[in-house]
């Protein structure tokens, strides 16, 4: 069931003399799979599929990192862009649908009177921090979440930090999901210093013990802004946003992946008062206004309105979710879906109840080489997903499940890898802060 990975391998080997990395995006390169059974270049997608350069098909569950929410080629965002691309791309002044766009999410987003728009969720995400650091004249950031908001304030934290100013890692406080005591903490030792708590309002945990309440009330009582980073749960868990899955209230509140179905383009929303900072501040950019992202938005916005797309897709991933979890137990392996039908992730352990990158490796093999991609990380999946895909998932989860029972003995999983397992990409650099009572 191996595939032809030809191209895919020239293209590798042309990749390593001409990019850093073989391409953009540390996660889409292929040492973030299992190299060498994995494909490694993409030729072109439809719906929930794609299909690499050497022609083999792949049901996916990556979704482009996150953004592909509706589907890979959908007609609708396609015909969106097309049709603006007929009238250009960027001019010298704003386009009518900057003004149109802005007012469709401002119909759709709670709490939002303005919105400005980005380029990435890195950049939407920065751009409300320096907003809530001019609008409190602090500069100390409490910070919750998995990462991914790749500027020197934040990439302090992380591993891969050459080139960030050092005094970057004394302005953000890290502290983790559901440990309020932690928060309290981070403002007990930086009175009046923390300009905004930046949280996303989930990764793969569910908020306990009114965490997220809590949260809330701490920024309020210290005078701080919480910026909500909705990236990955905006335009995914509901059409609102966390901010209505949770019942949440962020003061800014970023969106990006999602909301373009593929589109490079993200934003910050939130009331009038906080907003306005952006009258006074250079977040500004050139392609901020480029007309083919915005005509796709009003277009994704639109159609997740008009067939409430967000609901489908909980109802499929709910399938998903559940019928893996089944499965693997029926098997006795320890090989779960965490997190929510709608962003979960694949963890897998040993007998000894210890982490296994080898048990995870071997299903993601087993999975891709029957033509199911998935990623180490998350596992994402659109709208244009159907029942029968997450059947065609279920019924070659099934039959990896009975290889790796018969064939394996004694957890030797790594001798049946055909390929490398996954390199960590970055690991946290700042442990995260602990109530010192």
């Amino acid at each position: 069931m191996a595939h032809d990975l030809t191209k895919s391998n020239q293209l590798k080997e042309r990749a390593k003399k001409a990019i850093p990395h073989l391409t953009g995006t540390f996660s889409r390169a292929a040492p973030a799979f299992i190299e060498g059974v994995y494909p490694v270049y993409v030729q072109s997608a439809n719906g929930s599929h794609f299909i690499d350069v050497d022609g083999n098909d792949f049901l996916d569950y990556l979704c482009g990192i996150g953004p592909i929410t509706l589907g890979y080629n959908y007609k609708p965002v396609n015909d969106a862009i097309i049709d603006q691309l007929k009238s250009g791309i960027l001019f010298s002044l704003p386009h009518p649908l900057e003004v149109e766009t802005s007012e469709l999410m401002l119909q759709t987003i709670p709490h939002a009177e303005l919105v400005k728009f980005e380029k990435s969720g890195s950049n939407a995400v920065t751009g409300a921090v320096r907003a809530a650091r001019h609008i409190t004249k602090r500069d100390k950031i409490a910070y919750c979440g998995s990462g991914g908001v790749w500027h020197d304030w934040q990439a302090a934290m992380v591993s891969r930090d050459g080139g960030v100013p050092f005094f970057n890692r004394d302005l953000i406080k890290i502290f983790e999901y559901n440990d309020i005591s932690g928060l309290e903490q981070i403002f007990e030792d930086n009175p009046e210093e923390i300009a905004a708590i930046v949280l996303e309002p989930t990764v793969y945990q569910k908020p306990s013990n009114d965490f997220l309440i809590n949260v809330r009330k701490i920024a309020d009582s210290n005078n701080s802004l919480l910026i909500l980073d909705e990236i990955v749960t905006g335009f995914r868990f509901s059409l609102q946003g966390g901010q209505k899955y949770f019942n949440i209230k962020g003061d800014m509140v970023c969106f990006g992946k999602g909301m373009g179905n593929g589109l490079p383009i993200s934003a910050i929303t939130g009331p009038a008062e906080f907003m306005k900072a952006f009258d006074e501040l250079w977040v500004s950019s050139t392609n901020n206004s480029e007309t083919l992202s915005l005509a796709g938005t009003k277009a994704v916005i639109t159609e997740m309105k008009e067939k409430n797309t967000i609901s489908k897709c909980w109802e499929n991933g709910i399938k998903l979710f559940e019928g893996w979890n089944k499965i693997t137990d029926s098997y006795n392996l320890n090989a779960k879906m965490i997190g929510y039908p709608i962003r979960m992730k694949l963890e897998c352990y040993d007998t000894k109840n210890q982490p296994s990158d080898s048990l995870k490796g071997l299903f993601l093999q087993e999975m891709v080489k029957r033509g199911i991609f998935m990623s180490p990380g998350v596992v994402f999946h659109s709208f244009s997903h159907t029942m029968d895909d997450i059947d065609f998932t279920l019924s070659n989860l099934e039959s990896v499940c009975k290889f790796i029972s018969e064939k394996i003995s004694n957890e030797d999983y790594s001798s049946h890898l055909e390929g490398s397992l996954p390199k960590t990409i970055w690991t946290m650099k700042i442990p995260p802060t602990k109530n010192k009572k």
